[in-house]
């Protein structure tokens, strides 16, 4: 007697509602990760059992025992109020929460001579890498997500696909950058060459795109930029491609440049974004226009590189500067 398939649990059920809204992968993960938590704060219990109390009890321990930032409490309250409005159609009640301090920092900035320090003391893919997050302002899995097709030599632009937000955006590409780009892309169509006649080649696609167009995961234009050095193999299907770099190696990387600079400030991959804007405003560009090329929805995040400027449209100087 054939047996009755067990009905999926409850974080999996969590998972695919997730999934079935296009929520990125990483988000998916840390939702996850959210739910687990608060399951394991409160003995396992069905969330079907708690409401409001049992939440505003969780949040209120991550804020007062963990002391855990203001970010990471609202992403863990977005985590819950997903959980409960969307999957348990059930609204929660706030009021009460102990909220964690917001606490206001101001970027890590780099110099354009300690910018041009760390690119010097970087080789290989990932001082390529870098090149673009300062050229164009990307974050660094934007610029580790970007395809063949997502370069644009003529226009000396690039497109970037489903960036924070879930939302695209074209930014500028660095006349520089773009001619060791074009290198690269050589190098990657005689590795992709290779793979196709060993018999994979594949690469993931986006959403439904694998389904819908079935040899596409195969053609150049899909194949990421920076692809990492191993083919992925899955046991289960025996199915090979490969994945884009792995952002630790460009984070290992930028870190020993740093240090071999002698640079004292904690900069991080993410600082030559910050850099790329601060010195946009020092030239004088438009903060609107820099606000487009960073892909921030409210002009508000933008002013913070107003903060950090010590000259330039923005800037005021020092009484000791006219003595």
């Amino acid at each position: 007697m054939p047996t009755t398939p067990r009905p999926p649990g409850l974080i999996q059920r969590y998972r695919e509602e997730l999934q079935a809204r296009h929520y990125a992968q990483r988000t998916v993960a840390t939702y996850e990760q959210w739910l687990r938590r608060f399951l394991r704060f409160h003995q396992r219990r069905h969330p079907r059992e708690m409401g409001s109390e049992e939440v505003n009890a969780f949040l209120t321990h991550l804020a007062v025992e963990l002391r855990v930032s203001a970010s990471t409490q609202n992403q863990a309250l977005a985590a819950l109020l997903f959980l409960y409005r969307e999957l348990l159609e059930r609204d929660l009640d706030l009021e009460g929460v102990v909220r964690a301090r917001q606490k206001r920092r101001l970027p890590v900035v780099l110099t354009p001579g300690e910018v041009r320090a760390v690119l010097e003391r970087m080789n290989g893919v990932e001082g390529l890498v870098c090149e673009v997050l300062y050229g164009s302002g990307l974050r660094l899995m934007e610029a580790l997500r970007l395809r063949v097709k997502d370069l644009d030599f003529e226009r000396r632009e690039l497109t970037v696909r489903d960036g924070k937000g879930s939302k695209d955006r074209r930014t500028m590409l660095p006349l520089g950058v773009g001619e060791r780009l074009r290198e690269q892309l050589r190098e990657v169509k005689r590795l992709h060459e290779r793979d196709l006649a060993d018999g994979y080649g594949r690469v993931q696609l986006p959403g439904a795109l694998r389904r819908n167009y079935r040899h596409a995961d195969r053609e150049w234009t899909w194949q990421w930029v920076f692809p990492q050095h191993q083919r992925w193999r899955n046991d289960e299907t025996g199915e090979q491609g490969r994945h884009h770099l792995d952002p630790s190696l460009v984070q290992k990387a930028i870190r020993r440049a740093v240090i071999a600079a002698e640079i004292s400030k904690p900069a991080t991959s993410h600082s030559l974004r910050h850099s790329f804007a601060t010195h946009l405003l020092e030239r004088g560009h438009d903060i609107r226009t820099i606000q487009e090329l960073l892909g921030h929805s409210d002009i508000r995040t933008t002013m913070i590189y107003t903060h950090v400027l010590n000259r330039g449209p923005f800037g005021i100087s020092s009484p000791a500067d006219t003595l």
